[in-house]
């Protein structure tokens, strides 16, 4: 029986109930059955959801150096912004640090998050020998390979993003410092001083939303006209397509929720995204952390997962639901998604050698 089944079935008749209570149920109202009934709940669950390509690579990338290597391994920052994801790598004997002097001078490989790092990171483990991977998104790094490009060719460089964030404290740090100019808002453009364009470009963080990045960009485009920008947008694959299944099935629903984590830059644009077409909007980290109030008597609500969320913890929060909603289940997909990314070199399988 699936889960949706399963929510609708309840009880057939009540405990002790006689076969003369059971007939003169047909014949007046059954109020303690009718308190015991699930109200009805549409659940729309988008597609895609959960894991992107960039994710599923750097906590294989952490998986495989343990098994190359045996633990510990070490881990420059939250390899992705996901606490359950973290915990089961902790579990399997990964130890997370913020900077590189929490590591000891070891054997043991030193692995960089999926957000990249900047410059002086490797370099300072190279200084300390340490054995450094990569586990950067190949959609960041590329991000990195764009804006050093653009400095080369003499231009000053502006990055749309949000501040603090890792993403953008590794693009930042590609550059020295003053090379590159930070801008969250439409206001922020206005304030930059008058320049000329054909020494200016601009890059993104990835993960940020659809619409306010087209106002930024817009915005640097009108007051720079002729800015260079990326020959491919730098908002990832999976950022685009995870809002854009947000905004088809927001409308039609009187809530949606949101797995992710509060520090993943974008399971919070998904929640924006949810608002902004209409629906009230809750992130949760998983289904403990649901806040019931929030959804009242909704009868339709939508169900998708930040880029780092793993899928298990979308069926914890089906299976939340199921224990107090009757619930139908649908899939809304509006896009296939078939990216890989190749492991780093240091964790590739080696082609074994000739007898």
């Amino acid at each position: 029986m699936g889960r949706a089944e399963a929510a609708v079935a309840g009880p057939l008749l009540l405990c002790g109930a006689t076969l003369d209570t059971a007939r003169g149920a047909r014949n007046k109202p059954d109020v303690t059955k009718s308190m015991t009934e699930k109200p009805p709940l549409r659940i729309l669950l988008c597609s895609p959801r959960g894991f992107c390509a960039g994710v599923v690579r750097a906590i294989e990338v952490v998986e495989k150096a343990l098994d190359r290597f045996g633990a510990p391994v070490y881990v420059r920052h939250e390899i992705v912004h996901n606490r359950y994801v973290v915990d089961s790598l902790k579990a399997k004997g990964a130890i997370f640090v913020e900077e590189l002097s929490e590591v000891p001078d070891t054997t043991s490989p030193v692995i960089f998050s999926a957000h990249g790092v900047a410059k002086s990171v490797p370099a300072e483990a190279k200084e300390r020998n340490l054995l450094a991977i990569d586990a950067t998104c190949p959609l960041v790094t590329k991000v990195h390979r764009e804006a050093e490009i653009h400095r080369k060719r003499g231009r000053d460089i502006i990055l749309v993003g949000h501040a603090g964030h890792p993403e953008v404290v590794g693009t930042i740090g590609q550059l020295p410092p003053g090379a590159v100019v930070l801008v969250e808002s439409v206001e922020d453009v206005e304030r930059l001083p008058q320049r000329d364009a054909a020494n200016l470009a601009f890059v993104t963080q990835t993960t940020l939303s659809i619409d306010d990045t087209k106002e930024i960009v817009d915005a640097l485009h009108a007051k720079f006209p002729g800015i260079s920008g990326p020959h491919k947008e730098d908002i990832c694959y999976a950022t685009t397509n995870r809002q854009e299944a947000v905004k088809k099935i927001a409308p039609e629903v009187d809530a949606v929720l949101v797995v992710g984590s509060p520090k993943s830059s974008n399971s919070q644009r998904l929640k924006e995204v949810a608002e902004r077409n209409g629906a009230r909007s809750q992130l949760v980290p998983r289904a403990a952390d649901i806040d019931w109030g929030i959804f009242g008597k909704i009868k339709s609500l939508g169900v998708t997962a930040g880029a780092s969320a793993p899928e298990i913890l979308v069926e914890e929060v089906l299976d939340a639901f199921a224990e107090r909603y009757a619930i139908s289940v649908e899939t809304v997909s509006t896009a296939d998604e078939n990216v890989f990314f190749p492991l780093p070199k240091e964790l590739r399988e080696r082609a074994p050698q000739p007898a």
